[in-house]
């Protein structure tokens, strides 16, 4: 992101461009108010300079005499908005020409085009929301089911940032005794005073050891997980994926083979987002687009983050059968016997024994039972063990994960130089570090490199 003014006004489209019932462009900074006074024409003939905030004008957008479109303008007065400063929103109708004039009016009038997440990082900037928060907005907007909007939600009320915050006091509370020890070297610190100093050290690193647990889960939420559905062919793969997205995605038949390619699509399972793969049959083939889709599907393999191996229970176990539970041994995996409604050839007992530790959620897809058995299934293991929502602070990007591994080490050093009882100097050198690193998550300790980063990510509008 460009270095640039706060005292600019910035002017950006906040809607997806393209046909549809309404458009917004919005307007922040100290001009806000003047630049809409100079392009707007209230109905009842009122200034919007002498406008209440949390008001709304209707009038129209004018260049000059001509007019541009019939609008609802918006007012809202610093300090209580998104950025902290006058902020003028102008509803007008969906379309790129009339979009397009209006923010044409608007910077001719003194406003210039907001940098990529501009509007957010001047939220940041002026104090209304912490680092956390704005990461939150970005993940608000890509959330693709109500688990990860949850999580973004919980992120954006200030729950991670309020956690993270309250361990930071805590380290800052050791600091300040170990910097008098420093300040005052003649007063030794008695052992019941070293040691509570080492209790308040160790229920630090616990906090930020269970902020760090949560991460792989956040991860779950955010960004869904690769399930693989494999096995050998015509053990009804296609039908299984049809019925997990509850519609025909794929083509079934009873013919061998006929799922040539990978099939990909993404499914909410209790919140999560699955992008689930229907794969080639694994098998010995001579066919050259047979060799080609199962060539696809041993790299999907190779990338999937859980895998539902399907067996037929109406055929004997065989080698291909083997194969697959070699190929997939090292990988999540949830075994899924399927026809279970036709005579058994496959015995539970010998299924069990070769799968001791995973999960086998027995099938019918001709009947569709215990589909909803095996959906259950896919979260416990995607989870070990589930996640009640809810239930937490959550980390959810691998920058707020970095910067709690840093503070655990620091913190680790802590307690094991606390123990040893090192000098003070080096105790109050690490805490400083874990300090920092803390105030890294909620944007308190960061590098204008790292925000523009981050809010480069974001739209224009944002």
């Amino acid at each position: 992101m460009n270095k640039f003014n706060l005292d600019d006004t910035i002017a950006a489209i906040s809607t997806p461009m393209g046909e549809g019932g309404i458009g917004i462009v919005r307007l922040s900074g100290p001009q806000a108010l003047r630049i809409a006074d100079a392009i707007f024409r209230a109905k009842d003939g009122a200034k919007l300079s002498k406008a209440k905030t949390f008001t709304v004008h209707y009038g129209h957008v004018v260049d000059n005499a001509e007019i541009i479109d019939e609008v609802l303008l918006t007012v809202m007065r610093a300090p209580k908005t998104y950025t902290k400063e006058d902020v003028v929103e102008i509803n007008c109708h969906g379309g790129m020409q009339a979009l397009k004039r209006v923010i044409e009016l608007a910077v001719s009038r003194g406003a210039r085009i907001a940098e990529p997440g501009e509007f957010t990082k001047r939220a940041f900037l002026s104090g209304r929301i912490d680092l956390t928060q704005a990461e939150a907005v970005l993940d608000v907007i890509r959330a693709r089911t109500e688990g990860s909007l949850k999580v973004a939600v919980d992120q954006l009320g200030g729950e991670l940032a309020g956690n993270v915050r309250a361990i930071r006091d805590k380290v800052c509370g050791i600091a300040a005794e170990v910097e008098a020890s420093i300040d005052f070297p003649e007063e030794d610190l008695e052992l019941s005073r070293k040691k509570d100093l080492i209790d308040k050290a160790n229920g630090a690193l616990k906090e930020i050891e269970g902020l760090i647990k949560s991460y792989d889960k956040g991860m779950v939420y955010r960004e869904g997980v690769l399930a693989i559905i494999c096995g050998k062919p015509n053990v009804g793969k296609s039908s299984l994926m049809n019925l997990l997205l509850k519609r025909d995605r794929c083509i079934v038949s009873p013919i061998p083979g006929t799922t040539r390619d990978a099939i990909e699509e993404i499914i909410n399972l209790d919140g999560i987002p699955v992008r689930l793969v229907d794969t080639a049959g694994i098998s010995e083939t001579k066919d050259s687009l047979g060799k080609e889709g199962i060539k696809r599907s041993k790299k999907y393999l190779e990338l999937s983050d859980i895998v539902i191996l399907m067996l037929d229970m109406s055929t004997p176990i065989s080698g291909a059968d083997r194969e697959l539970v070699k190929l997939t041994g090292g990988k999540k995996r949830i075994v899924v016997a399927n026809k279970i409604d036709s005579p058994r050839k496959m015995p539970a007992a010998a299924i069990k024994k070769i799968f001791k530790k995973e999960e086998i959620v027995e099938i019918s897809v001709r009947k569709k039972e215990n589909i909803e058995s095996l959906e259950g299934a896919i979260c416990r293991v995607i989870l070990k063990g589930g996640m009640e929502q809810g239930e937490g602070a959550i980390v959810s990007n691998a920058r707020q994960k970095e910067a709690l591994d840093k503070a655990r080490a620091s913190m680790l050093s802590v307690t094991k130089a606390l123990q040893k009882d090192e000098p003070p100097d080096i105790v109050a050198i690490d805490l400083k570090e874990a300090i920092s690193s803390l105030g890294f998550v909620t944007g308190e300790s960061v590098s204008d490199d790292i925000l523009d980063r981050i809010f480069s990510q974001f739209c224009i509008g944002k």
